[in-house]
């Protein structure tokens, strides 16, 4: 694969803390990475000279010198990075800053499965969205995040149920036709990075991300680090039973998280109930609007979702809860019934829970791509 040149030692420690909390005072800065104001300074001096930190008006003044000091920010299109998203049928890639903001976003059918053709659609997708890139400069790296389990120096997918792949050196098909640096990930946990780093969990030390959509995930993050097993990529959560009397799933599990809760489950009990098929947002519509039989299907699927959000919460004691996925519509058609399953399995002294809900859009999942490639970069973690 590709080599990174990603900084490091102290100059990795400062980056790294403007990249997330800045714009950063020089003194604060020496607080955090336990430097002398002397030493902070050499040794930004060449990242403000080669542009990768800017120096910002707006801080207070220093009465030793009598006049404002200049935070250090860093600048966000210093560098550029494109992630991708790889679905059954799909690949969504976005094109982003260091600071993982989304410049532009683009959409293509995956009508044949084999990674040669697959790679050959996401370089199709790299050149589409680095011409995007203001300026002259190259992309940095490319994240790639797909459902099943990848090898840990993130070159290789193990196996992957969507592409119905095993074994594939993909990152090295991938590298062996680009200079730009690769890395591979689950997509759940690249989606747990993202909403760690620069998303609705960024100030918090204990959340989990819980996700519906074609299946159930789980992303669980402790004292500030994402918790990283290869459990993760196979869904373990997506049996845990839920409603004893609910449906069955594929392996004869009466009323499981993926019996009650994915996209799929939800338009097949939605349309047998009513004698025809429906898409996702139609089935939601008709409960929303009193349809007896699609409101007796997502009001059970709200209290479902209630009692797995109540289950996470009691055994890991989150801060806040972050619900995600394309089915993730879900949460707020069903808000009553939610809660009020949520509130019945969890100790009525128990702290509130906050919950924030992801945007129900596949971009999303990208991005959290390009975070793993900015978090390679960043912390050189090849």
């Amino acid at each position: 694969m590709g080599a990174w040149q990603p900084l490091v030692g102290p100059s990795r420690q400062v980056a790294l803390e403007i990249l997330l909390d800045g714009p950063l005072s020089r003194a604060e800065l020496s607080r955090r990475v336990g430097l002398s104001p002397g030493s902070l300074t050499r040794l930004t001096k060449p990242m403000v000279e080669s542009g990768l930190l800017v120096e910002v008006e707006g801080g207070p003044t220093d009465a030793r010198v009598g006049r404002p000091s200049q935070p250090l920010d860093l600048d966000a299109n210093a560098h550029h990075f494109v992630g991708i998203k790889l679905t059954g049928d799909s690949a969504i890639g976005v094109l982003t800053t260091l600071r993982a903001d989304v410049i532009a976003s683009v959409e293509h059918p995956l009508t044949d499965p084999t990674p040669s053709v697959v790679a050959d659609l996401v370089l199709e997708i790299l050149d589409e969205l680095a011409v995007q890139v203001p300026g002259s400069t190259a992309i940095t790296g490319l994240g790639v995040s797909l459902g099943g389990r990848v090898a840990a120096d993130g070159s290789e997918v193990r196996w992957s149920p969507y592409l119905n792949w095993v074994d594939v050196p993909f990152g090295e098909i991938l590298a062996a036709q680009t200079s730009v640096p690769v890395v591979l990930a689950n997509d759940l946990t690249s989606l747990t990075e993202a909403t760690h780093w620069f998303g609705a969990g960024r100030n918090s030390d204990r959340f989990v991300l819980i996700t519906i959509g074609a299946g159930v995930g789980y992303g669980l993050v402790i004292h500030n680090q994402v918790v990283d097993s290869p459990d993760v990529t196979i869904g373990l959560i997506g049996h845990h039973p839920l409603l004893p009397d609910g449906p069955t799933c594929e392996r004869g599990h009466h009323g499981c998280a993926l019996s009650l809760l994915t996209v799929g489950a939800i338009t097949d009990q939605v349309g047998t109930a009513i004698g025809r098929p429906v898409g996702y947002d139609e089935a939601l519509d008709l409960a929303a609007k009193g349809d007896p039989a699609a409101r007796e299907i997502i009001s059970r699927a709200g209290r479902a979702l209630g009692k797995l959000i109540a289950a996470a919460a009691n055994f890991t004691m989150p801060e806040l809860v972050v619900l995600g996925g394309e089915g993730v519509r879900l949460a707020e058609v069903a808000h009553d019934d939610l809660l009020a399953a949520l509130h019945a399995d969890r100790h009525p002294s128990a702290a509130e829970l906050p919950m924030v809900l992801q945007p129900a859009d596949f971009s999303e999942w990208a991005r959290g791509a390009a975070v793993v490639a900015i978090q390679t970069f960043v912390l050189g973690t090849t």
